[in-house]
């Protein structure tokens, strides 16, 4: 493992680390929130002590928003960026060593659009925003449906399935692998390196978890190099094809904009899918309604988004000073957390935040995917896949039930379950 990786992990999680269960110990909440192995499971009591008065609130590790509009208000304003640089707190000498250490390729790093501003931003993304239009994602209909039979077949025969390892994550790991060009058997590595990758979203994170993540993203990287050069030579008719043929990106920012679109891909919507069963079960009358009417699904659809977002969580960077009507002055280079999923329980916006329902009307004005020119690229794509998952696996599975309590993910930002252990029964 290259001795720089650690270097970087000790300024960018070590002592963030350190701070938090320090003060995770005295109780503080957002300690908790920030640590995914306490409170992930329920991280909407810790939210709502948090949401205090309102406004931009100062925490010990930089500002946070929790209010609807405030958040959107954030995600939309130039006068904020998504290059978060290594904490000032962190010692000189080791922040200025580690901001030399190259990581390989991943999604969360530059040149990954996902961590760029304006202009490269623009440009990244205007190079793939075409596959994921309504229009384009719309012909990928008969492909959805295709897979999510096939998986409902399977588990049909064995009477018995993990909802995420066999449906939730099939689903979009077969829709991504089919858009760039992936040969089905590799399936499985991309499942195992998203998983491996996503932790690298919170802060805090232990070295074992944070080396894991670096030998997925290096052995993500040398497969993704070699599929780049086999385009090159035998282009397909997928969108990755294209985009190796036709963009002015470099070899690195293919390599990040890959692992982007591989990890976005189907985590989200792995969440999605997966957080949605349980909370259906659980409201036995909501979960009748859609049978009865089916065409209240896609509105459902949105207050699954609202009330369990598969994203709880982004920052920011003050890039200037701002000041909200009644927070705090915000200095520049210091990190804004967004609470996406606080904005989306926030009383002034959605009345009642804490009641499901699947008939709520402004259930779409949730901001799970973001909003401003960092909204979610695969928004439309993830909403079609639920749109047919969900309503198939219950039309198919009528009498389904869990078996035991399912295991959430001890994330802080990718809020979903590892396991969901379920009996079947088909009609």
């Amino acid at each position: 493992m290259n001795a720089g990786y650690s270097i970087r992990w000790a300024a960018e999680h070590g002592l963030p680390r350190l701070g938090f269960l320090a003060l995770r110990g005295v109780g503080d909440p957002f300690a908790r929130l920030l640590s995914g192995d306490e409170g992930y499971d329920d991280p909407y009591s810790l939210i709502d002590q948090l949401r205090g008065a309102g406004g931009v609130q100062l925490t010990p590790f930089g500002y946070a928003a929790f209010d609807y509009e405030l958040c959107r208000e954030i995600l939309r304003d130039r006068r904020f960026g998504v290059r978060v640089p290594i904490d000032p707190a962190v010692p000189l000498l080791l922040r200025r060593y580690a901001e030399r250490v190259v990581l390989p390729p991943n999604p969360i790093e530059a040149p990954s659009m996902f961590a760029q501003d304006p202009p490269e931003h623009g440009r990244l993304r205007k190079s793939v925003a075409s596959a994921f239009t309504p229009r384009a994602v719309s012909r990928l209909g008969d492909q959805v449906r295709e897979v999510i039979a096939e998986l409902l077949d399977a588990m049909a025969a064995r009477g018995s399935a993990d909802l995420i390892a066999d449906f939730a994550a099939q689903v979009p790991i077969a829709l991504i692998a089919e858009m760039m060009g992936f040969p089905a058997a590799d399936r499985p590595l991309f499942q195992r390196w998203g998983y491996a990758v996503a932790p690298l979203l919170d802060v805090g994170v232990s070295w074992q978890t944070h080396r894991h993540a670096m030998a997925a993203t290096a052995a993500m990287k040398d497969y993704l190099a070699a599929h780049i050069e086999k385009l090159r030579r035998e282009p397909g008719d997928d969108i990755f094809s294209l985009l190796v043929s036709t963009s002015d990106q470099t070899d690195d920012e293919l390599l990040s904009s890959a692992s982007l679109l591989l990890g976005a891909g189907f985590i989200n919507t792995t969440n999605l899918i997966g957080n949605a069963v349980p909370l259906l079960l659980s409201h036995a009358g909501q979960l009748d309604l859609l049978r009865l009417e089916p065409e209240r699904w896609p509105l459902a659809i949105e207050e699954l988004l609202r009330f369990d977002p598969p994203i709880q969580m982004t920052v920011r960077r003050v890039l200037e000073p701002v000041e909200f009507d009644g927070g705090v002055p915000l200095e520049p280079g210091k990190s804004v957390l967004v609470s996406l999923a606080g904005a989306n329980r926030d009383p002034v916006k959605f009345p009642d935040p804490t009641r499901f329902d699947v008939t709520r009307p402004n259930a779409g004005d949730h901001l799970s995917f973001g909003t401003g020119i960092h909204g979610c690229l695969g928004a439309y794509l993830a909403r079609l896949e639920a749109l047919h998952a969900l309503p198939a696996l219950f039309e198919r599975f009528p009498d389904i039930r869990l078996d035991g309590e399912p295991t959430r993910r001890p994330l802080s930002t990718l809020h979903g379950y590892a396991h969901m252990p379920a009996r079947l029964k088909s009609r």
